[in-house]
């Protein structure tokens, strides 16, 4: 049974001692508050359920964020995104201590960030993020909580995908725009993306010595979903690499660009100057793998040239036209 004791400080003291377990102390500044928890956790104690959690109540939100930045986030290719999101998170919630983080704290975090103008898919990495934190917490540092309370919080829903697709004239209007910028190489980047629907960071990414111009295969070492993949090069793709200007002090195809948020400054300029409206260099991924579709290619070839891991996430980078598919249909 627990005890309850008062200190020569004037807090009171609750000890609590059970064969086989590890002794329990802990301190409170009033009697009430000891009374409530030794009654607590004798009922705890007496069911088998209960847990230490005096080191959850020393360990702020902000504590875990601060090692999970130092051991976790560095080994992810989203390391720079993740770490912004998680400081985010450590000014609005890191004054909570871990156990005292509640379901309706994180579910008023929540609806703050969407009545301030975030997206769902903006808050449902915000929660996303915050929950494999305490999740690591719990599974491998050992932190004492008996469930993480992001788990029990509704995810806000996400906006239908974007469908975008490109016009003739907004890429041949697109096209001209690039070969008129100051970017040399960006018209290049446009034609290979909408070739081999690789993604920005894999196309600035791409080595010379990863590229056959004789059996027309690109690999794609660095992806992002960790895994290595080979591309079929089009003629066209093919040619457009041909051309392509080398620096001998870059190992890149597209050395201009140290960082995707340079490329995307060009990229906007272009956009602009073509006239076109709410189109992203992502876009054009997109654009590519519903090409291939319509080219005859089936599903198991296009996610082997796109990279992509389910049938969901292919559907989602899919728009067939239904004009295209009238002559299909007979």
């Amino acid at each position: 049974m627990a005890s309850v004791r008062r200190l020569k400080s004037g807090r009171w003291q609750v000890q609590i001692r059970r064969f086989g377990a590890v002794p329990v102390t802990q301190s409170f500044s009033s009697k009430a508050e000891a009374d409530r928890f030794a009654r607590g956790a004798d009922s705890e104690v007496d069911r088998g359920v209960f847990m230490d959690r005096s080191e959850a109540d020393r360990t702020t939100l902000a504590d875990l964020i601060d090692r999970y930045l130092s051991e976790v986030t560095p080994a992810k290719k989203s390391a720079s995104k993740e770490t912004q999101r998680l400081r985010y998170l450590k000014r609005e919630l890191g004054a909570y201590a871990s156990s005292r983080l509640l379901p309706k704290d994180v579910a008023a975090f929540r609806d703050k960030r969407l009545s301030g103008g975030a997206s769902g898919a903006t808050v449902r990495k915000d929660l996303n993020s915050l929950s494999h934190v305490l999740d690591t917490a719990i599974k491998d540092w050992g932190l004492p909580l008996p469930a993480n309370p992001v788990s029990l919080v509704r995810r806000p829903k996400v906006a239908r995908g974007r469908d975008r697709r490109l016009s003739r004239s907004e890429e041949e209007a697109l096209l001209s725009a690039c070969k008129a910028s100051r970017a040399s190489l960006l018209a290049p980047a446009a034609i290979l993306a909408l070739e081999t629907a690789m993604r920005l960071g894999e196309l600035l990414a791409l080595e010379w010595r990863h590229v056959d111009l004789r059996s027309r295969v690109a690999t794609l070492v660095d992806t992002k979903n960790g895994d290595s993949r080979q591309v079929p090069l089009s003629t066209k793709a093919a040619e457009t690499i041909r051309q392509l200007p080398r620096n001998l002090g870059s190992p890149r195809l597209f050395w201009t660009w140290a960082r995707t948020d340079s490329f995307e400054h060009a990229w906007a300029r272009a956009v602009a100057a073509a006239g076109i409206e709410d189109l992203r260099f992502h876009d054009l991924r997109h654009e590519a793998t519903s090409r291939l579709f319509e080219k005859g290619l089936n599903m198991m070839e296009v996610s082997t040239i796109t990279g992509h891991k389910s049938l969901q996430m292919l559907k989602r980078y899919t728009h067939l036209r239904a004009a295209d598919l009238v002559a299909k249909l007979g």
